[in-house]
């Protein structure tokens, strides 16, 4: 009987040390933000996106002016004009206020949606290097050190970085 419990208890013992070894995973981390700050393509992408920002912002520079040159004409010449043409002014003053808020909403808008465009795939791509690097290495997971506290275990920002060409 006394053998039996001191297999018994063995058993339990083996078994709690198995679990307590299965569930010590394989872990990694890798700078996500560091990749994508340093991808020549997202330095591309960059460049564009402030191209176009730049575009945006002549366009939008010539609206407002025009937009104050009217205003200062209309004001100088409010009193030498009639109530109609004071009206009609007004209105197309209004008019011309709502073409430049839309012209800016749809302007942020389109840079948003570049945005998405331009870097959605360097996204997927890093993601598909870390899965391919993390895997060739024996990781079951491999974390983004932007999200964690402490990141004290192995790092695999350069070998994603030189499998991704860079």
């Amino acid at each position: 009987m006394k053998r039996l419990k001191s297999l018994l208890i063995a058993g339990v013992v083996f078994l709690g040390t198995m679990q307590t070894m299965n569930a010590q995973a394989k872990t990694a981390h890798v700078d996500v933000n560091e990749i994508i700050s340093k991808m020549p393509a997202m330095l591309d992408a960059k460049k564009q996106l402030e191209k176009l920002q730049t575009t945006y912002d002549a366009e939008y520079k010539i609206m407002v002016d025009e937009y104050q040159a009217k205003i200062k004409k209309y004001d100088q010449e409010a009193e030498t004009v009639g109530e109609a043409v004071n009206a009609t002014r007004q209105t197309e003053v209004q008019d011309l206020i709502k073409r430049i808020t839309d012209y800016g909403e749809n302007a942020k808008k389109e840079l948003q949606k570049k945005e998405t465009d331009l870097v959605a795939p360097l996204y997927d791509k890093i993601k598909a290097s870390i899965i391919k690097v993390g895997k060739a290495k024996g990781f079951q997971y491999v974390l983004n050190a932007a999200e964690l506290l402490l990141a004290d275990g192995p790092d695999l920002t350069a070998d994603v970085k030189k499998d991704l060409g860079f």
